[in-house]
C-alpha cells in the first residue's frame, strides 16, 4: 500500500466493529444460547465490513484488474472510492451524502431502533412466561431478526464487499431457521394462543395497521 491509502487503520477497525458491537449487545441484551448466537452472528459480520472498511481491502484487491480497466484513474485506495457502488452508479461528490448512503443510514438507524424496541417487549413477556403481542410483535412475529437484517443490509448498500455479500444471505437463512424453530416451541408452550397470533401476524413483513381486537389472543 501506499503512503496514500486509507487502509491498514486497524485502531478504526478495533474501534468501530466495537462500537457497533457495543450498540447491539445493549439493545438486544442476549440472555439464552440462541441471543448470543444472533449476537455473534452479527459480530461476525460487523467485524469483516470494518476490516475491509479500514483495514486490509480484499475486495478492491480482488476485483483490482477489472477495476482499473473499467474506471481508469480512480484510486480505489482511496476511502471514498471504496464506497463501490457510488462508483458503479456514477454518483458524484461525497459518497457519505450520496442516495444510497442516506437509505442506508435510514436502515441502520432504524434497525437498531427496532432492536431495541423489540427485545425489551421479548425479554419482558419471557420473565412473565407470556407470549410477546405489543409494540413490533404486534405488527410481525420476528421483529428482532427483521432489525438485524435491516442493519446489515443497510451497510452493504454502503459499503459492499465479498465476505459480507457471502455472510448476509446465510445469516438470513441462519434467522429464518431460528425463528421457525422458536415458532415450533412457542406452539408447544402457548398452544392455540400462539397458533392464533401466528395467523392474525405476518411473519416477516410487518404490517402498518394493527387489529386492537385481536391484541390479547
Amino acid at each position: 500500500m501506499n503512503s496514500d491509502s486509507s487502509y491498514g487503520l486497524w485502531t478504526l477497525v478495533i474501534l468501530n466493529s466495537a462500537v457497533f458491537i457495543f450498540f447491539a449487545f445493549s439493545f438486544a441484551k442476549p440472555q439464552t444460547k440462541t441471543d448470543w448466537r444472533n449476537l455473534g452472528g452479527f459480530s461476525a459480520f460487523i467485524i469483516a465490513l470494518f476490516t475491509e472498511m479500514y483495514g486490509f481491502p480484499l475486495t478492491i484487491y480482488f476485483f483490482s484488474g477489472w477495476l482499473t480497466k473499467k474506471f481508469p484513474g480512480v484510486d480505489f485506495l482511496s476511502h471514498e472510492n471504496g464506497h463501490l457502488l457510488h462508483t458503479f452508479l456514477g454518483f458524484q461528490g461525497d459518497p457519505h451524502v450520496d442516495p444510497l448512503h442516506i437509505v442506508s443510514n435510514v436502515l441502520i438507524v432504524s434497525g437498531f431502533f427496532m432492536l431495541a424496541s423489540a427485545w425489551n417487549v421479548l425479554h419482558d413477556a419471557q420473565r412473565n412466561h407470556n407470549l410477546a403481542t405489543i409494540g413490533w410483535y404486534a405488527r410481525c412475529r420476528h421483529p428482532q431478526y427483521i432489525a438485524f437484517i435491516l442493519i446489515m443490509f443497510g451497510f452493504l448498500l454502503q459499503w459492499p464487499t465479498l465476505p459480507t455479500l457471502v455472510m448476509f444471505p446465510i445469516l438470513v437463512m441462519v434467522y429464518v431457521r431460528l425463528a421457525r424453530r422458536e415458532e415450533h416451541a412457542a406452539i408447544e408452550i402457548f398452544g392455540d394462543t400462539y397458533r392464533r397470533y401466528k395467523e392474525a401476524t405476518p411473519g416477516w413483513i410487518p404490517k402498518f395497521t394493527i387489529d386492537k381486537t385481536n391484541s390479547t389472543y
